[in-house]
């Protein structure tokens, strides 16, 4: 065997694939459902310009499931707390932009020195410590799915209470706090519930890929849609497919989760990058096109 053909081995590998899907399924099940949040999430997180912040909550959410790991609770449990934790110190100092990235650039080294301080005193198995950077959905097992899916039931019904006042004060705060919609408070409830959404993905990608769920799929759905019905629905779509086709490819090979999911998510952004660049280019000609006499 030459050393592309280990190499393809370990990215790709297909053997008693079938055995090995039974074993999968939480993993899809929950899969779903980080994805379904994760979609819906991002067309917010795009809207508010708040990719920034995401990654800021992703780092304390490592940095609490680090410490969970370290004490032997319930890694999904520490990795809510952590997020929460973030969410609310951005939401309640980020009044404007600058002072919501200052805020971030402060707690995102912070949140990485206190995890990887806590997983250098773990003493457990390396893969523990690998799989929060890089995602571990894998090896989801019955109490974490209970977990995932109950988080994400909350995180779901939150967003779809908040949707209109949130679309509304997305597009022109002014007028919607002239109009009665509490934009500060209702700022702040967003920003804890997106803590949540990213707690729940840092468990599919790790902590240093969470962007690739919360912002990615909604990126590319805005691309080729301003639809208010088509773009949370594709930014889903994108988000589950990105989600599951990494479970399914990942499972066979030696390689963690997250390059797949990143690929995959990526992919989809290029192509509806081109996509929504040939219709502007089209539709651009045919208004320039002269009228006739």
């Amino acid at each position: 065997m030459t050393f592309a053909d280990g190499i393809w081995q370990q990215i790709f590998s297909f053997d008693h694939y079938g055995e090995l899907l039974a074993l999968v399924r939480n993993s899809l099940i929950a899969g779903a459902a980080l994805g379904l949040i994760g979609g819906l999430a991002g067309i917010f997180v795009i809207m508010r310009d708040l990719p920034f912040a995401v990654h800021g909550i992703s780092e304390l959410s490592f940095a609490g499931a680090s410490a969970a790991l370290l004490l032997g609770t319930n890694i999904v449990a520490g990795s809510i707390v952590g997020s929460l934790l973030a969410a609310g110190v951005i939401a309640l100092l980020g009044t404007r932009a600058r002072d919501r990235n200052s805020a971030i650039g402060i707690l995102m080294p912070f949140g990485l020195g206190l995890g990887v301080l806590f997983l250098a005193l773990y003493k457990g198995r390396a893969a523990n410590k690998f799989g929060l950077l890089t995602g571990q959905i894998v090896a989801v097992d019955t109490p974490q799915t209970a977990w995932l899916l109950g988080t994400s039931a909350v995180v779901l019904t939150a967003l779809v209470v908040m949707w209109r006042p949130l679309t509304f004060a997305g597009a022109d705060p002014d007028v919607a706090a002239a109009r009665g919609v509490p934009v500060r408070g209702l700022s702040f409830a967003f920003m804890i519930v997106l803590g949540l959404a990213v707690a729940l993905s840092v468990q599919v990608v790790g902590a240093l890929l969470v962007l690739t769920l919360v912002v990615t799929p909604a990126a590319a759905a805005a691309r080729v849609t301003s639809s208010p019905v088509l773009l949370p629905l594709l930014s889903v779509v994108f988000a589950v497919a990105s989600i599951e086709g990494g479970i399914l490819l990942a499972l066979g090979s030696s390689i963690p989760i997250s390059p797949y999911v990143t690929t995959i998510s990526f992919g989809i952004y290029v192509t509806c990058r081109f996509v929504g660049a040939h219709h502007a280019r089209r539709w651009g000609s045919r208004t320039a096109a002269p009228q006739p006499a």
